[in-house]
């Protein structure tokens, strides 16, 4: 095993891997608040839990080591001036009216441990918690009916979108909505702060503020040469062409293939319809099979961009570019229409490769499961009745740091 972050592929053996065990944030979730915070559902909390700490163990069982974005990031903050600086940044970002409610979260922050303190941040502060003499203004007022001074962050154990481990470096994603942009902090105080997750010389590809959004699930590493990036919902144009320029010229990775997927909830991210699973079988979501539209971005000579667009079967294109004979695309639900829609819907595509042709996959998702057994893959099955309830499977559960390279 290499040291510190590598990752030039996406079914490299995985060594080790950041992920978030649920906590009280997702307490906060009721139905007023599903379409600001993103969900649909309420996952059962201590069921969750157990489903998560089960993933942790099939990982730790299969060679992983299993770190935490809590812990992580409370090692950052390991001097007072840090931790002050990581609660302006938070408090800024949180879009909290008045001034001394403001300074109230903030002092309220600052009187706990670094651990406590990364929790409660990721938890969401209530009103009823902080003492603010003051409303402050007019706003204030009219907000006082909400319940929360800053909003908890139910969608973290997705930890896929915060960031994304790609070659030797990191990108700390800005994020396409306002509900979970915050996540992204916490990575960046990580790498900023914490030479344990990130060492002296890892490079930084993409920073939490730049002014266009990608988000993790769009990234895929298919080989130490190309990078996938889906153009969809989350991840726009802008961001993938300034993550391009970046990564392209400071790093070994010749070529970003740029899919572009439907913008919806669907097709929220690549992963949630396409994930690599052995060197050349790919899981895919049925509506994505026919001609795509694909931009390659490479480097010319003077050290610029240069794009250019590629049509064609999926299968034509990814064999061409990883220089293999053929691929083979393994659909979600297989030939069955009712069974596609109600395992894609469970993130049937959304599968973890945690080394070659072995996954980590939810179990019901038997229909699909099968058929990668069928075509010669390893499928470690793992529970799933509440934590598929926030719409993401094991890959989007998942941040791999570093892979054996292939």
């Amino acid at each position: 095993m290499k040291p510190g972050i590598n990752n030039y592929s996406e079914i490299g053996k995985l060594n080790k891997v950041l992920l978030h065990r649920l906590g009280n944030e997702i307490e906060g979730l009721v139905p007023d608040n599903f379409e600001r915070l993103l969900f649909d559902d309420i996952p059962y909390l201590k069921i969750a839990q157990q489903e998560h700490d089960r993933f942790a163990e099939l990982l730790r069982e299969n060679g992983g080591e299993v770190i935490y974005y809590a812990d992580e990031t409370a090692k950052a903050l390991s001097t007072d001036e840090i931790r002050k600086a990581f609660v302006d940044d938070f408090v800024a970002d949180s879009g909290i009216y008045s001034e001394e409610a403001q300074e109230a979260v903030r002092d309220y922050l600052l009187s706990m441990p670094s651990k406590k303190l990364v929790e409660k941040v990721i938890a969401g502060i209530k009103k009823d918690e902080v003492a603010v003499k003051n409303k402050g203004s007019l706003a204030s007022y009219i907000a006082s009916g909400y319940p929360y001074y800053t909003d908890p962050m139910p969608n973290l154990y997705f930890t896929r979108d915060p960031g994304a481990c790609v070659g030797n470096g990191l990108n700390v994603h800005h994020m396409s909505t306002v509900a979970r942009r915050r996540e992204a902090l916490l990575l960046r105080y990580m790498y900023r702060y914490n030479k344990d997750f990130a060492p002296e010389g890892t490079r930084l590809w993409y920073d939490y503020d730049q002014e266009y959004s990608i988000e993790g699930g769009d990234v895929l590493v298919l080989s130490k040469d190309i990078v996938a990036i889906g153009l969809s919902q989350r991840t726009t144009a802008g961001g993938i062409e300034r993550f391009a320029e970046n990564i392209l010229k400071e790093s070994s990775f010749q070529k970003i293939l740029v899919f572009d997927i439907p913008k919806s909830r669907a097709f929220m991210h690549l992963d949630t319809v396409f994930t690599m699973v052995d060197y050349d079988k790919f899981t895919i979501h049925p509506e994505i099979e026919g001609p795509l539209q694909i931009y390659e971005i490479t480097l010319s000579g003077d050290g610029k961009a240069h794009f250019e667009s590629i049509q064609g079967e999926l299968e034509d294109i990814l064999s061409s570019e990883l220089k293999l004979p053929a691929v083979e695309l393994i659909r979600c639900g297989g030939d069955d229409p009712m069974a596609a829609q109600r395992e894609q819907w469970n993130d049937g595509s959304n599968t973890l490769a945690i080394a070659p042709a072995t996954v980590i996959t939810y179990e019901r998702n038997y229909v699909t499961n099968d058929l990668l057994e069928k075509k010669g893959i390893k499928v470690i099955t793992m529970p799933s009745s509440e934590l598929s309830r926030g719409r993401g499977g094991p890959r989007c559960m998942s941040c791999p740091v570093n892979r054996d390279d292939l």
